[in-house]
């Protein structure tokens, strides 16, 4: 039978080893945290540190961690500085020590966590999308000093804000502040909120976002403004709304996007590329209020100043008025004094006139009278002169009295044929003269 060792015993040889080579030496460790868990009541923290390949995200190596003691302390810095939980799928540096033991095998005990490193990643990811956004995005993102201008920052805010579109998720708590906070408004305004519910955490729901700024691009609906909003959490929390696609899609809406994203300490890329950028869902509907408010406050003013200058009107046309009815009555007095002068005057006329009128009528008529007698008398005269003159000459122009001058007449039965009538061959026809009547038929009618 071959010689064999008790496992304890390969273990012991394996911890004396590592003890001899690993002793007293920490060592600085970049590495992802995996599999974590917190054991809040002695303050323990258990993770694995892994290594994966960039290309495939395949694990290259893999080691059990601990943290307690000064090592749980450090965590707790790094939570409170970062703004983000010392959890899975981290990219940290941390400064670790190895250990062995027969019972839990190799570990690295946690000694010191980098918060700069991590806190570097997180910004060198950012301006690495801020960077892609304005070079590949020239038509509707640009940098003008420190400021992003984008086509929906360029979009003008309505003067009142009551068709709203939420993007959020419905278990939101900061969505639900949102509401409470429009619903409760001092003012009374009125809302219509339409929701369009999605996860808004972890980095592979940034797609199901932009599909949801889809949806409300597709629907139509005129709405004012889109709220995007989300609660508070760790920093890793945010990381969808540094996303490039989402970051894009806000830039170029073209309903204004009004950001309410519950973090304090640095702006979203989102926030960068939105409307409005407020720091939680409740700023963004104390936002939306104080904008109504200061539109119904402009309408008050205005309100008030028309009703001075109505006042103001009022009382001019009123002085106005007075001066008028002053002026007014004067003038009716003087006028009615004037009209009674002229009648006095017209009446003295009318009494007086009447008598001479008749004087002048009678004597108009005496002159008539004596005219009308003698232009009577002439007139007679002359129509006896021209009564003699007229029997003068119908006496002469008597066809008896012609005929005795030796002109004859010539009648077709009894009628009597003139110079213009041509007489046709074997017409019969009457001559008459002055003594008697000679029948005859034309036999040749010739021209003279």
């Amino acid at each position: 039978m071959e010689k064999h060792i008790k496992l304890s015993e390969l273990t012991s040889s394996i911890q004396r080893k590592i003890d001899d080579a690993f002793a007293n030496h920490a060592f600085w460790v970049v590495a992802d945290v995996t599999n974590h868990t917190y054991k809040a009541a002695n303050n323990y923290h258990y993770f694995e540190l892994v290594e994966k390949e960039v290309t495939s995200s395949r694990i290259v190596a893999k080691v059990a961690g601990r943290a307690w003691g000064a090592g749980a302390l450090r965590i707790d810095r790094f939570e409170q500085s970062t703004g983000q939980r010392f959890s899975n799928n981290v990219h940290v540096l941390v400064l670790v020590m190895v250990q062995y033991t027969p019972a839990f095998g190799l570990q690295l005990n946690l000694l010191d966590i980098d918060t700069s490193f991590t806190l570097g990643q997180f910004e060198k990811m950012r301006l690495a999308t801020l960077e892609m956004l304005l070079s590949r995005n020239p038509d509707f993102i640009r940098k003008v000093g420190d400021q992003y201008i984008t086509k929906n920052k360029q979009q003008e805010l309505k003067p009142v804000m009551q068709y709203l579109a939420v993007l959020s998720s419905d278990t939101s708590a900061g969505y639900q502040d949102f509401r409470h906070t429009l619903a409760n408004n001092p003012w009374g305004y009125g809302f219509k909120i339409d929701d369009y519910f999605t996860a808004v955490q972890g980095e592979g729901n940034a797609k199901n976002l932009v599909n949801r700024l889809i949806d409300i691009y597709e629907s139509g609906k005129p709405y004012d403004a889109v709220i995007l909003i989300r609660g508070g959490g760790a920093q890793t929390d945010f990381l969808i709304f540094d996303n490039y696609e989402l970051s894009r899609a806000v830039a170029r809406f073209p309903i204004p996007v009004i950001t309410g994203i519950g973090h304090q300490k640095n702006e979203t890329i989102c926030d960068l590329m939105a409307n409005t950028a407020l720091k939680t869902p409740t700023k963004a509907a104390e936002f939306i209020l104080a904008n109504n408010r200061v539109f119904e406050e402009k309408l008050i003013h205005a309100q008030k100043r028309i009703i001075i200058k109505t006042q103001q009107t009022i009382q001019q046309h009123q002085h106005r008025l007075s001066m008028v009815k002053s002026y007014f009555v004067g003038d009716v007095l003087g006028l009615l004094q004037h009209m009674q002068s002229a009648l006095s005057r017209l009446s003295g006329l009318v009494l007086a006139v009447p008598g001479m009128l008749l004087q002048n009528k009678e004597l108009a008529l005496l002159q008539l009278q004596k005219e009308l007698k003698a232009n009577t008398e002439d007139l007679l005269k002359n129509k006896a002169s021209s009564l003699l003159l007229l029997e003068t000459m119908i006496r002469l122009m008597d066809p008896v009295h012609i005929l005795r001058k030796g002109f004859t007449m010539i009648k077709i039965g009894e009628r009597i044929v003139t110079n213009e009538e041509v007489l046709v061959p074997g017409t019969e026809i009457t001559i008459q003269r002055a003594a008697d009547e000679v029948k005859a038929i034309v036999s040749q009618n010739q021209e003279i």
